[in-house]
């Protein structure tokens, strides 16, 4: 499978970002805790502009991470895993697999209670910590596999956008929300009208962020929609997409991200960890991540080949599936920002990150030591 350099571009990115998160996540969690925790934690609750600085991170910056996944996104429906249908029904298939079982899990736990609304917390999969996590194999990853993870979790977020636009969203103002869907609409017409400047898409995905975010649907949307009124044009190096998607790849890895990660893993390590770990949304973040992302994308895709929907790629069995549907397990970004929406108790969302951080753990290794098995023949190549 060829794979064009803009992807290639994206997965380097991807995994070098992927592993400062780590270090980030890390570094974060150790100066919490320790002497200096308590400046450290009021650091990012420091105003800035009227607004705490994680504001500006998680409603803001988050927002440039939107649009690259966004950008890649429209790439990969036109040019893409994304672009024939039958080649794209399997990942959607086990994207589809990947939200639905850990969501029924969670809800299984969780329904009816207070912590319900954490629902789309296990939704999503991490591209850059998966991806970091699949580097670590080296070449005998087939690149089948790689497009297959990165088309699974931009289908994911993309997902776990609508959930957000749908259900953490509690009041709206429809006349700001009409105000930035008209000035959307207005850039979809500078689309169809062939101009191909960034600059008053740039702006006007500025005052869209502006009006989405006093409308009460969260900030964040506005990224995604702001990537699909862009001009794709051919998708060459000349076109606009390409261009600000090649632009945003290394802002996005190395500054965006690791500020969203230690921003959001200031956690205190208090509390009965015992006590913390058998409550139902924690059973239920665990289960969802760990059981139901791998359980969902291998039964998903699997019912879909049987039903001759669409067909395994050749150089990928089900044992990879299944311990690539473990990568799928790693929440992180997406998860935090969720659960930063679902839960108001400061307690809750702690106990969340926690869990998330230690089921986002859990599942990378148990992904990265059974793929280190299903493909340890491609050393033999």
């Amino acid at each position: 499978m060829k794979i064009s350099k803009l992807c290639n571009e994206f997965f380097e990115s991807e995994k070098s970002g992927g592993l400062l998160l780590i270090v980030c996540t890390l570094f974060s969690l150790v100066l919490t805790n320790s002497l200096f925790g308590t400046s450290y934690h009021h650091l990012w609750t420091t105003l800035l502009a009227g607004h705490p600085i994680e504001f500006w991170i998680n409603d803001g910056l988050m927002t440039i991470f939107f649009l690259l996944i966004g950008l890649e996104l429209e790439r990969e429906v036109y040019q893409g895993e994304l672009s024939n249908l039958k080649d794209a029904l399997f990942p959607i298939f086990g994207a589809l697999g990947g939200m639905i079982v850990p969501t029924l899990l969670y809800l299984y736990f969780n329904f009816g209670s207070p912590t319900q609304s954490g629902l789309g917390i296990p939704m999503a999969t991490d591209i850059a910590f998966a991806l970091g996590i699949l580097s670590l194999l080296g070449k005998r990853v087939p690149t089948s596999l790689k497009v297959f993870l990165t088309a699974l979790a931009v289908i994911d977020d993309l997902g776990a956008i609508l959930v957000i636009a749908v259900f953490y969203t509690k009041s709206i103002v429809v006349l700001n929300l009409f105000i930035s869907l008209g000035i959307f609409a207005f850039l979809l017409l500078l689309n169809r009208l062939r101009v191909s400047n960034a600059i008053p898409y740039l702006v006007g995905g500025v005052l869209m962020w502006y009006f989405m975010l006093h409308s009460g649907v969260h900030a964040s949307i506005t990224g995604v929609l702001l990537a699909f009124a862009i001009p794709f044009g051919n998708g060459d190096k000349q076109s606009t997409s390409y261009w600000l998607q090649h632009w945003l790849h290394k802002p996005v890895a190395f500054v965006v991200l690791p500020l969203f990660a230690l921003a959001n893993t200031a956690i205190f390590m208090n509390g009965d960890i015992s006590e913390i770990l058998s409550q139902p949304y924690s059973i239920g973040i665990a289960l969802g991540l760990i059981v139901g992302k791998p359980l969902g994308i291998f039964l998903f895709t699997y019912m879909a080949v049987l039903l001759g929907i669409c067909k395994l790629p050749n150089d990928i069995s089900w044992k990879t599936i299944v311990s690539v549907g473990f990568l799928g397990g790693i929440g992180f970004t997406m998860s935090i920002f969720i659960t930063l929406l679902a839960f108001d108790n400061e307690n809750i969302i702690n106990h969340a990150k926690l869990m998330i951080l230690l089921s986002s753990l859990v599942a990378g290794l148990i992904g990265y030591f059974s793929l280190k098995q299903t493909l340890k023949t491609k050393d033999l190549d």
